[in-house]
Parts: structure tokens; sequence; C-alpha cells
């Protein structure tokens, strides 16, 4: 099966064929940062992730670029850094703001499982090139000078309107434009504009003698040229911003290099609500990554579980996200947990099976298939649901193909792998198999630098004790629930002797090692930090 991809443009699903198969080259619009990312701004990152695995794949990671740029010039920002540091110069606030909303993103998509893009350009590092294209376009007649902006004339573009394929009226209503009577056309864009005291300024293209600043359309023509040249495979964003900002981008690019296209394939994913309502901070259904990451709807969702949930819809079909939809996630994912993290894995492939992801034909085809992500996560599921019928191969290529489409990250590894020492896992959360493992002590005589090494029916017997085995975190010691229960039992024995010193003594040492007491009248309880 060959690569079929949904483009917007020409409202079909297009076999795809790069300009140059050992340069594939994909942009895609990225945060505008002033605030947390929302699930909404998710999507495309976890969308366009996967089909830059997929390229990867077919054409080599050395043959495939994916640029996803970062905007830090934006009225939003200057707002937010004027609300949060007012008695800073503004400058100095939009800096702050975008260095810590940089941050919490990059933080964010990480921790779904995504890659980091061949390159993340920011925009305020392209000043030149948006001037640059700007001076094209009024040289070409395709832009013009008014009250100090630099406006392009859409009139001056015979097609424009085509992405969208919008009536004028609409394009009018959805465009928001602003009314100026320097403006030839209600239609016309601004390109440049002039700065407002204090407000980020670069000296002016075209002949203006005030400094200012760019639009931002002209922001992903210039970063998108820089990077990927005049014309470009693949340009990617969600359904919301096909008009005003990508049909404006065709404007710019197509005008600029006198093209008949910007990027030869348009994709899009769709809108996505919240429990059945459009997400709204006045309708308190505000989600943001971070939300998910913590607590929402009483519990936190792991990154995985978060992507999978995700991955469980189409991308260009609307979502609607739901905790059904990562309460069944989290299950399919807990069974991976439980039941594939069997060191005769290990013993069957030894370590060289892990080195590089090779996924099934079925992932492979599903993708291929306008990145049919429903049907690959149902392959999975289906494999899960007769696990206990599949071979070690069978099961390898399971793993395989979890990875493949991004579903564990670095610290779960370990457990997929099953080859990992108790010594080298890192004090800090990892999944619950990590902790599974490192409780098994108690069935094995094995220290703590070899590999735990146990029976496939050892370990099922054992996990008919493990409860919700997707969320407990790793404590940072070496105990088991047997030396837990001892140490519990001499501390009651000092609490009855009022030895409240080697109690307390008794107490901290537990909390050092992430298990918290609790006393009740009934007795003393203990659990994992969370």
């Amino acid at each position: 099966m060959e690569l079929k991809l949904y483009d917007t443009l020409t409202r079909e699903k297009r076999l795809f064929k790069p300009f140059d198969p050992a340069n594939v080259r994909m942009y895609v619009c990225g945060p505008t940062v002033y605030d947390f990312a929302h699930i909404g701004n998710a999507r495309p990152v976890i969308v366009f992730d996967v089909l830059f695995r997929l390229l990867r794949h077919l054409y080599g990671a050395d043959h495939v670029t994916y640029v996803r740029n970062i905007t830090d010039v934006d009225d939003k920002i200057n707002a937010r850094a004027a609300e949060e540091y007012p008695a800073l110069p503004l400058n100095e606030a939009i800096r702050k703001v975008t260095e810590k909303t940089d941050k919490q993103f990059h933080d964010d998509v990480a921790a779904l499982g995504c890659l980091p893009p061949t390159i993340e350009p920011r925009a305020t590092e392209h000043i030149a090139e948006m001037r640059a294209l700007i001076e094209r376009l009024v040289a070409s007649g395709n832009a013009y000078v008014a009250a100090d902006n630099v406006l392009f004339a859409v009139a001056s573009m015979p097609d424009y309107g085509r992405l969208s394929k919008r009536p004028l009226d609409e394009m009018i209503a959805g465009a928001r434009v602003d009314v100026a009577p320097y403006k030839r056309d209600a239609m016309d864009f601004v390109l440049w504009k002039p700065s407002k005291p204090g407000e980020p300024a670069w000296p002016s293209p075209a002949g203006i003698t005030a400094p200012g600043r760019p639009g931002w359309h002209i922001e992903c023509s210039a970063m998108s040229w820089k990077h990927l040249g005049e014309t470009f495979d693949i340009h990617g964003g969600g359904i919301d911003l096909v008009f005003p900002h990508h049909e404006n981008e065709i404007a710019q690019s197509r005008s600029a290099f006198h093209t008949s296209v910007m990027a030869n394939y348009w994709l899009h994913n769709g809108f996505l609500q919240v429990e059945g309502e459009k997400m709204s901070k006045s309708l308190g259904n505000f989600v943001t990554i971070r939300d998910l990451l913590r607590g929402w709807n009483g519990e936190p969702w792991s990154g995985p579980a978060i992507r999978m949930a995700m991955l469980g819809t189409h991308y260009t079909q609307p979502m609607d996200w739901t905790k059904d939809r990562l309460l069944d996630a989290k299950a399919h994912l807990a069974v991976l947990a439980r039941d594939f993290s069997h060191r005769y894995l290990h013993n069957a492939y030894g370590d060289a099976w892990v080195s590089e992801t090779k996924p099934s034909a079925i992932i492979v085809d599903a993708l291929k298939d306008d990145l049919n992500t429903p049907l690959a996560l149902a392959s999975i599921k289906e494999r899960l649901a007769i696990k206990s019928k599949l071979e070690a191969s069978q099961r390898v290529q399971l793993v395989h193909d979890v990875r493949f489409l991004g579903l564990v990250d670095e610290k779960q590894r370990s457990w997929l792998t099953a080859g990992f020492s108790l010594s080298q896992m890192p004090p800090q959360h990892v999944d619950k198999a990590s902790i599974a493992f490192r409780n098994f002590r108690a069935y094995s005589a094995n220290s703590d630098t070899e590999m735990i090494e146990c029976s496939k029916s050892q370990f099922d017997s054992w996990n008919m004790h493990v409860q919700d085995a997707d969320t407990l975190v790793y404590s940072g010691s070496d105990l088991t629930s047997g030396q837990i229960e001892r140490l519990v039992a001499q501390r009651n024995h000092a609490r009855a002797q009022k030895d409240w010193k080697e109690s307390d003594r008794i107490r901290d040492e537990l909390a050092q090692m992430g298990v918290v007491l609790k006393d009740t009248k009934d007795g003393t309880t203990w659990e994992i930090a969370r």
C-alpha cells in the first residue's frame, strides 16, 4: 500500500509523492507562547508527530525535515506580559512570559511522547526573512504601503480563497478585518504594522521610517521559506487555521515566489470539544495538557494514556474529549504493563530487538491510509485481548507497534524491554510496572545489581495482587511490601512503649523512601506516595 493523505486544498485523499524522496519536508504551525497549551492544541502536535514517525520510517530519518514554529511576537503575548508583570518594561515582561511558556509547552508535549521537530524556529529570529518577503511583495505589486502599514492586496491574487472555498462575505466576516480608511479593500490584510510605544519593534521594510513589527501570517511564510524552500511537501495544522491564516500564507508565498503552490499537501485536524460541549473558559471546561497530567475529572492521566485517547479518533474528524476515552486508554496500557514486561522476551531475543523500532505491516498500512490511527489502535487492542495466545515473537511485535505509535516514553521502555536492572532505575516517578518488578524481589533471591528473572506463571500469580497498574509510582526505596509491614510493626511497638523518638525515626525513614503512613483509631496503614 502507498501513502495517501487527505488534502484540504483538493478535498480528496491523494497519493503522496514528495518533490524529492531524499528530502521530504513538512511544516506545521506551532504554539503562540503566552499560556499553557490546551488539549485542543495537543491534537495537531500528536497527529503530526505520528505522520513524522511514518515519514521517517518510509523515507529514512535523515531524509525527513519537520519544522514546527514558535510564535513569540503577538498581541496576546503583549497583553499577557502587561498583565503578569505590570512593573516591568514591556519588552522585559514579554521575555519572561515567552521563556516560561515555551518551557511549559515543551515539557507538556514531551510527556505526550512527541519527538522533537527537526527544526523549531522562533518568529523573532526571522525578522530579516519577513522583511525580504515583504519587499518582494511590494515590488511585485501584491502589497502596498499605507499609514506606515504594509498590506497584502487580496485582489492581486485571482484565486484567493481556494483553500477555504468560502464566499467573499463569509471570508470578510471570518477574518474579523479591521475597518481602516487606508485599506484599498476590506479583505486586505496586514504584513507589517507600526509598533506602539514599549512594544517589540524592528526597522520597517518598504521605506517606512517608523519602527514596526510583523503581522501573524507573514511569520510562517518566512520561516517555512527559510528552512524548507519556496515550495515544500506538507503544511499542517488545526482546521481553525484554514482561514484566514493558511489562506493568507498561500497568498503571500505564491505571490512572492511566483509558484503554483506553497505546499503540495494541506493537512488539517478536526475540532475538539470536551464532554459534548465546546471548550470554553466561561463554561468551566477549558482543559490544558498540564491539567490532564496533574489531575482532571478526579485523577491524573499519564502522557501515553492521553496520547492513546487522542489517536482513537481519525485526525480529520471532530473529537469529543471524555473521561471514558481516557479510562479505556488507561486500561489497555495497564494490560501492557502487567502482561508484556516478561523477562522471557529478553531471554529469547536479547537486547538487539529493542534497539530499533520495527512496526508491523498492519500498523504501517493503517497509517498509510491517511493516518488511520483508530484502525492501528484496534489492531493493538485485538492482540491484547488474546494475549495469552500470542507467541513470544508476536508479543515482541506488539511492543514494537506500541513504541512506533509513541505510546511509550523513555521511562516506560524499561518495562517493555524487560531488560533493566534495579540499580539503574531512577529515583523518580515511573510506570507502575517498574515497581511491580521491584517488589517482585519477594519471589527472587537476586541482588540489586542483577536482572530480575521470573516465569510468566510466577509473574501472573503475583499480578493478581497488583491494583491500578497504571498509576502507582516508584518510591525510591528497595523495600518489599513485607519489609514495609515489618517497619510499620516496629514503629507500632515503639509507639506502644511511648518511644516517640524511635517512632518518629521510622516514620521519617519510610517517608524518605516514599511510603506514607496514616495513623487511625483502627491502626496504621501505609501507601506509596503519589
